[in-house]
Parts: C-alpha cells; sequence; structure tokens
C-alpha cells in the first residue's frame, strides 16, 4: 500500500501548527512546513514560527533553512518536499504537510506546470510597476496580455498578478496557456484536513496574533529588515506596513490596523482556495482530537 501524505490547511492564525503537532505525535512521525514565509530564518516574529518547544516536539522540515536573500521558489520547494518525502516514506507510512500557503501544498499534492524561465529584470519591472502606479496597473495589463486568466485570478494579490505577468512577458504563451498540465507525484496517497473556524472567531485569532507580534517585537525586526525591502521574501502582510510606518506614511496605530485588515483578506482568499478542493475533510479548529483521528482513519481506509 503506498503511504500517505497528510495535509493540514487552513486560514492564518487557526492552529494548524498545533494540530500538526497533535497529529505527528499520535501517528509517530514528521513534519513538512508549507507555509513559504517559515523558510527565511531572519523573519521570525511576523510569520509565526513554531516555537522552540513546538520544533522539540515533533521533527520539522523546511523552517528558517534559507536566508531572504537565497532566491528560492515554488519549482525549488517542490523538488526539495518531494525528496523529503521519499526518504520519510522510508520509516513512516504517513507523513503531514502543514502550512497555508495553498500554492506550495499544491505544488508538492497536485505537481507543477511547466513554466518558462522569467527573463531578466522581468519580475524587477513589475514589482516597480506596482510600487509607483499601483495595483490597477498590474490588473490593467494582465487584462491585455492574459484576458483568461484575469477573470479567474483573485485581483487584490499583487503577487499573483506579477507571477501571471512575468510569465505573459517571458514565454510565447500568456500565463493561462501554460496551466492544466502538471502531474500528481505517484508514490503517495493525498489526504487533504482543512481547519475552519466562524469568521468572526477567525479574526479575533487573527487580532489577537498580530497584537502578540507586535508585543515579542516585529516593529524591531521589521526596523532591522527595511534595508532589505525590495526582497521578495519582505513583500509579505506584517511587514509591508511596517515598512510604510518606518517611511512615515503611517503611524504606528494606523499601520497595526492595517496589519490586521490585510490579514484578514489574506485569510479569506485562503478559504477561497481551500474551498475548491472537493475531497478535504473538514475539522473545526476546536474539534476533539480524538475524533479527529477516528475520521482521519476511516478515510485512511477508503485509500
Amino acid at each position: 500500500m503506498k503511504p500517505v501524505l497528510l495535509s493540514i490547511s487552513g486560514p492564518t492564525a487557526i492552529g494548524k501548527t498545533a494540530w500538526a503537532i497533535r497529529l505527528a505525535r499520535h501517528f509517530g512521525t514528521e513534519i513538512l512546513s508549507a507555509d513559504s514565509r517559515q523558510f527565511y530564518r531572519e523573519m521570525r516574529i511576523g510569520t509565526a514560527v513554531p516555537e522552540p518547544g513546538e520544533l522539540l516536539a515533533a521533527p520539522h522540515h523546511f523552517i528558517q533553512h534559507l536566508s531572504i536573500h537565497d532566491p528560492y521558489s515554488v519549482g525549488d520547494y517542490a523538488r526539495d518536499a518531494l525528496a523529503c518525502l521519499r526518504h520519510g516514506f522510508r520509516n513512516h507510512p504517513l507523513m503531514i504537510l502543514v502550512g497555508g500557503s495553498g500554492l506550495y501544498t499544491d505544488a508538492v499534492t497536485k505537481g507543477l506546470d511547466a513554466f518558462p524561465e522569467v527573463a531578466p529584470g522581468v519580475r524587477e519591472a513589475l514589482t516597480r510597476l506596482w510600487e509607483t502606479q499601483g495595483l490597477e496597473a498590474l490588473q490593467n495589463l494582465l487584462a491585455e496580455k492574459d484576458p483568461v486568466y484575469h477573470a479567474q485570478v483573485d485581483l487584490q494579490n499583487p503577487h499573483r498578478l506579477i507571477r501571471a505577468l512575468e510569465v505573459c512577458l517571458s514565454g510565447d504563451l500568456p500565463y493561462s496557456g501554460y496551466r492544466g498540465k502538471a502531474t500528481p507525484p505517484d508514490f503517495f496517497h493525498h489526504l487533504p484536513l482543512a481547519l475552519e473556524a466562524p469568521r468572526e472567531m477567525i479574526y479575533r485569532r487573527i487580532e489577537a496574533r498580530v497584537d502578540a507580534m507586535m508585543a515579542a517585537g516585529l516593529l524591531e525586526e521589521a526596523r532591522k529588515l527595511y534595508p532589505m525591502r525590495h526582497l521578495n521574501a519582505l513583500q509579505t502582510v506584517g511587514y509591508q506596513e511596517l515598512f510604510r510606518h518606518l517611511e512615515g506614511e503611517y503611524d504606528l496605530d494606523t499601520a497595526v490596523a492595517e496589519v490586521k485588515k490585510n490579514t484578514r483578506r489574506f485569510a479569506k482568499r485562503q478559504l477561497t482556495w481551500l474551498r475548491r478542493d472537493a475531497n478535504a475533510l473538514w475539522v473545526p479548529y476546536d474539534a476533539d482530537p480524538e475524533a479527529v483521528i477516528g475520521a482521519i482513519q476511516s478515510r485512511l481506509e477508503t485509500l
């Protein structure tokens, strides 16, 4: 029988790390992070990296293993994560993948489309366009270059827009012309688990997390990273708003309020992404662990 990859997804601040550790300890297995911002060791507070005690509670992979100066794409991650799984499945019939970056989870479980190499300078030019002319400029350019994807993409997500545009400007086809050709890995079964909570509860947890990050020194962390603010890794909610505070555009209260607002928007996008998967096992964030383990065991019997 093939081994199983149990993926744990859900909106930010819902408690994915705690659930991953709880289930890893039950199944005696290891955890792979699919949170693309927890890869970077300079971004500890603003990415809610698991605490040292949590990291010791179960073996973790892909936590703070990179520098923000290291180029690292979703393709790099998929290659490394699949290699990690092949090695881990030698000793564990089940392994756990956890994180809020749906694109990275999909890259491991569904495979990646083959996109062309991005031409030198294209990403930097698009980032400057966003910074100088705003999100609407990216939206309008995508409508011109790839109207099919423009009708499908989250138009409020600048990173998705830039990714699509850099492919449009570097390849022979629009971004949509390269999609839908991925081949899923065939050496494991995938069991997706998705955490859910009432929207009001998610928002309260987000606000509490942001307040805790500020108390833990997020502003000081952002101040240290400010000279590198142009790097791709730092185009991230929580840092961008504080960079604007450091530039004098926002006072601190406004910056914190913007972090909370933009994190709520990010959580909504995460839920939209998750609801595409009809096979997901949806679990209340505060469910009884034994009941969840029972539901997982039942699903495992059908694989």
